[in-house]
């Protein structure tokens, strides 16, 4: 492997932060990128995977759900059925840490301020089991479409999809979340293994073009996030300017946060000091963590975790009324054996969702409220992708169970019509869910042993 250039001023600030470390960590240029999936804790567990998983690779020690991906496998993990029936999603090893490590509670409302392209905001719908709620943002709208496009794979529906600036969010929310994570926009030196384009960008913006911005956001956070709430700050990169001084910066400015330990594992390094900041400030940045790639099987990335002081009275929500049901679309739902008594329906342009709780958000830039279940087509009902991810064989009356091995399940990812006749019963007709091993991966219409294929343009696999 060729080991790329590092910037000069990067390396020597390296040495000086690694000591005699730094010739391990440099050495690790010289290795493979480790490649990672995480499990979908909504439709898999650990034990099950074991028992069908395709692709070889051990445990990542440190995340209870993740893999690591053996380099040089003759398939690839982003084109497996099992993939697009969103068992797991692909992730770098050290960057599924964050989201393992903010606690989260059931029924918990958990705000991810920077959640594109989906890594974190995935791994936190899942950790909710379809409680609470989850508002995944991201500035930039093209950005947010693959969030929105992985949150869905999922199949989680307790979800808000928004498009906003985080001071928009800030003034519209204050106060709302249990939890926040803030995945910041940083220079990325821990992407110089991976991705070796990174350095240009680098040298174009350094640590000190970030630092602002993630002051600001860390700010703006903690303005959302409830007495007694938990933040969870990350970046990818080393920098100490992107790292403890924006943590210290915080909790300059806000005496009200305080920093609290993470969940140790044997391989993570604490938080460096800060120069001239006092005594007992470094004693508290010992509690930040860092993933160093010479010590972990990893990139890197860095960590902290702060708790609001003070406790959280009942949150006051307004009830907003629930939509009337088209005909068209109460007759089909009799089909979905999901629980609709924890939400309200919201019809727009006749277009169905379903919102997690009994009240609406404030008028924000959404792409996407709770679940949409399909839209109303001249008094026909058209049931959604996202509806048929979060469902399963025992939520949904009529189902076609293919074989991950079957041709005909690569067929039905390409949008072709199936010849089913072998697998349904005699008089199975109308909507049926399309499985893969017992897992979700679109819907069909069934008519004579004739599967009309419903699986959406938008995700075929090319």
């Amino acid at each position: 492997m060729t080991r790329p250039e590092l910037p000069q001023a990067y390396a020597e600030r390296m040495r000086s932060l690694l000591g005699e470390e730094y010739a391990a960590y440099e050495k690790t240029y010289e290795q493979p990128v480790r490649q990672g999936l995480r499990l979908n804790r909504r439709k898999i567990t650990a034990e099950k995977w074991e028992q069908i998983r395709p692709f070889l690779g051990e445990k990542i020690p440190w995340v209870a759900n993740g893999y690591y991906i053996e380099n040089g496998q003759e398939e690839l993990p982003s084109r497996h059925p099992y993939y697009f029936a969103g068992l797991y999603y692909l992730q770098e090893p050290s960057a599924m840490t964050p989201a393992s490590r903010l606690p989260i509670r059931e029924g918990d409302y958990v705000l991810d301020l920077c959640a594109a392209p989906g890594g974190k905001a995935t791994e936190l719908a899942g950790r909710l089991a379809g409680s609470g709620l989850l508002l995944a943002n991201d500035l930039s709208s093209s950005r947010a479409k693959a969030l929105l496009k992985n949150l869905e794979l999922t199949g989680a529906a307790n979800i808000y999809v928004t498009s906003e600036t985080p001071q928009k969010l800030a003034e519209n929310l204050p106060e709302f979340f249990d939890k926040v994570l803030i995945d910041a926009p940083c220079s990325g030196e821990g992407m110089f293994h991976k991705e070796p384009k990174m350095i240009q960008y680098w040298e174009e913006q350094p640590p000190s073009y970030y630092a602002k911005i993630q002051k600001e956001l860390i700010l703006l956070g903690t303005r959302m996030l409830r007495p007694g709430g938990m933040l969870l700050y990350s970046t990818c990169t080393f920098s100490p300017e992107e790292n403890e001084e924006v943590i210290a910066d915080l909790l300059e400015q806000n005496p009200d946060m305080a920093l609290v330990p993470i969940e140790s594992y044997s391989g993570f390094s604490p938080g460096f000091p800060i120069r001239g900041a006092s005594e007992e400030r470094n004693r508290a940045l010992k509690n930040c963590v860092r993933i160093f790639p010479h010590k972990m099987p990893g990139e890197g990335h860095f960590l902290a975790l702060l708790q609001k002081k003070g406790t959280a009275g009942n949150r006051k929500e307004k009830a907003s009324p629930s939509a009337a049901l088209p005909a068209c679309a109460e007759e089909f739902l009799k089909l979905v054996k999901l629980d609709f008594s924890q939400g309200i329906f919201q019809l727009e342009r006749e277009k169905l969702y379903f919102l997690p709780g009994k009240s609406r958000l404030p008028k924000l830039r959404y792409l996407r409220t709770g679940l949409y279940l399909g839209e109303v087509k001249k008094n026909r009902f058209e049931p959604s992708q996202a509806l048929a991810m979060a469902l399963s064989p025992e939520t949904f009356a009529s189902c076609v169970e293919l074989d991950s091995r079957d041709l005909r399940t690569v067929k039905y990812l390409k949008g072709e019509t199936l010849d089913v006749s072998d697998l349904v019963r005699p008089g199975q007709k109308g909507w049926q869910l399309v499985c893969t091993d017992g897992y979700a991966l679109g819907f069909g219409k069934l008519s004579g042993g004739s599967l009309k294929n419903k699986y959406y343009p938008g995700w075929r696999l090319q």
